[in-house]
């Protein structure tokens, strides 16, 4: 038999040592976890950020991009501002306002429905009719039916599909809508309803009788840019009349906008300072419609006229909300609401500051466990200047 080893080299581990390596062995998995808790709080944060800065960007050109084109075939003083009936039978509805205390559907290039701290709803419209403000004048009173009679011969400009504008000349009375069902022959444009003219009703819903009105066209119907823009929770929304399926509802655009405000830029110069034809000037900037023309009248035609730039904010937010600090009952990633429009633009031109209430209805997390960003531009009313 052998003997047996040295019991001295038998021990093993004592106790000690065991608990040493378990508290060695903790600590090194407790830095190691702060360690990829905070890099994955700091990837949240930057890809948080990233996603906001390109959903509000992208949320922004494309309102300025109608923006840009507002008021196209629109400008002129007939028509711009006009109290206009549509009736279209994909549900598209013009947006409403208050003129002198009423309800009316302006034609405006840019109409806001003003909401105070919470989202606004902004309309922008324009034709697409080459000719621009292309007109022919009613020949004969119009007493309903579907045929428009004018006092030109074949009508240049005008073609079936077209959707076109009858207003009343002198301005004071409603415009109507309505779309050109047959190739025009002689000196008739015919608006016959059929499911194939969405517009049209078989007969103008205003009667023009004992003066003169004009007819303006304003292009296909498929090209007929009447865009509505608004927010619905946390997602930029668009109903539009070029749009298949936005018509009736407005449809989700992007995500994670959580404001748009607008303003207008009005030109409110008097008398012969005021002229459009040489350049329009911001001298007033309002969320609401202010009277700028002077007229006594809050939402007049002459008042949509006066618009020469229309103010943006679009404000996006981030996709992952943030935890609250070690020991915090709330977070304070953004401790306030934002202000927007606080910047003088012109420099001459005083700012109206309006806070933006940030709060997602249904979102069961704080709005300021959120990072936000703010993107806002100003964009001229081109097309207002531009007067036949």
């Amino acid at each position: 038999m052998k003997p047996l080893p040295n019991p001295g080299r038998m021990r093993g581990f004592s106790v000690v040592e065991l608990m040493v390596s378990v508290v060695v062995g903790l600590l090194a998995v407790m830095f190691a976890t702060r360690l990829m808790v905070s890099s994955e709080q700091n990837k949240s944060a930057s890809l948080g950020g990233s996603d906001s800065m390109q959903n509000g960007m992208l949320a922004l050109f494309s309102i300025n991009s109608d923006a840009s084109q507002a008021g196209w075939g629109l400008n002129d003083e007939l028509v711009s501002g006009c109290n206009t009936a549509l009736a279209d039978n994909e549900g598209f509805q013009l947006a409403t306002v208050k003129r002198g205390g009423a309800d009316i559907t302006p034609l405006a290039p840019v109409i806001i429905q003003n909401n105070g701290n919470e989202p606004d709803v902004l309309s922008l419209y324009s034709g697409s009719a080459m000719s621009g403000v292309g007109s022919v004048r009613l020949k004969d009173n119009y007493a309903g039916g579907s045929i428009l009679s004018t006092d030109s011969p074949l009508p240049f400009g005008f073609n079936r599909g077209d959707v076109v504008v009858v207003a009343p000349e002198p301005a004071g009375l409603d415009c109507s809508i309505a779309q050109v069902s047959a190739t025009p022959d002689s000196s008739n444009l015919r608006i016959e309803a059929s499911g194939a003219y969405r517009f049209n009703a078989g007969t103008l819903p205003t009667n023009y009788t004992g003066l003169q009105a004009r007819i303006f066209v304003l292009g296909r119907a498929d090209k007929l840019s009447f865009h509505t823009w608004s927010i619905n929770g946390s997602t930029l929304r668009l109903r539009a009349t070029d749009l298949a399926g936005a018509s009736q509802a407005p449809q989700a655009v992007i995500d994670n906008v959580v404001s748009l405000k607008a303003q207008y830029g009005f030109d409110t110069r008097v008398g012969p300072a005021f002229t459009p034809n040489d350049g329009m000037q911001v001298t007033q900037w309002s969320s609401t419609m202010v009277d700028a023309d002077n007229d006594l009248t809050v939402g007049s035609a002459g008042d949509f006229q006066r618009v020469a730039a229309v103010r943006i904010a679009v404000v996006a937010r981030s996709t992952m909300p943030e935890r609250p600090a070690a020991g915090a009952a709330t977070c304070t990633v953004t401790p306030a609401m934002l202000t927007v429009f606080a910047g003088n633009a012109p420099a001459s031109v005083a700012a109206v500051p309006v806070q933006v209430d940030l709060a997602v209805p249904g979102d069961p997390v704080s709005w300021t466990c959120y990072r936000y960003r703010v993107f806002e531009t100003i964009v001229p009313i081109r097309n207002a200047g531009w007067r036949p």
